[in-house]
């Protein structure tokens, strides 16, 4: 019998002027974006950290360094298919993700369902096994004063 492994990730970014918003490899329409050396997708960040933490394999900036000028504004998403290779590659199949996106603006409830797809796409899970939610600042913090966007997850992943 295989054991079951859990990983925790969490990302943020500060939201600018001139930058492209995409959360979980999808553009949301907005006058902000988040800054970072990547395309700063704080959710996709978020699932390649609880990813690898689950499958013991450091972090993301071990893997994909700001220092290094390779992943000047990668995408996202591209880096997260090369983790799950590397976390298939050591044994592990991915069993779910759960997500949660903390921002004041853009609502995500409009593009729920097609960041879940991607991130399954992503993943190479079924949308089943991916969960997105959405939460705010409540005014309280760089979240809630609008200034940064924040994401949390969880991976769960079985080994043989």
């Amino acid at each position: 019998m295989g054991s079951v492994r859990t990983g925790i990730g969490w990302d943020s970014h500060r939201l600018v002027e001139g930058r492209r918003l995409i959360l979980g490899g999808v553009h949301l329409e907005h006058s902000h974006g988040l800054l970072g050396h990547s395309d700063a997708d704080v959710l996709t960040h978020a699932v390649i950290d609880a990813l690898l933490g689950a499958a013991g394999l450091d972090d993301i900036g071990a893997h994909f360094p700001d220092t290094d000028a390779a992943f000047k504004d990668a995408d996202s998403m591209g880096l997260l298919r090369d983790v799950v290779a590397r976390v298939t590659g050591a044994g592990f199949a991915i069993d779910h993700v759960d997500t949660t996106v903390i921002m004041e603006r853009p609502k995500l409830s409009p593009h729920r369902s097609a960041i879940r797809a991607s991130l399954a796409a992503g993943l190479g899970v079924e949308a089943a096994a991916v969960n997105v939610k959405a939460s705010t600042g409540e005014g309280l913090g760089f979240v809630g004063r609008g200034e940064g966007v924040a994401a949390l997850a969880v991976a769960t992943l079985s080994a043989s």
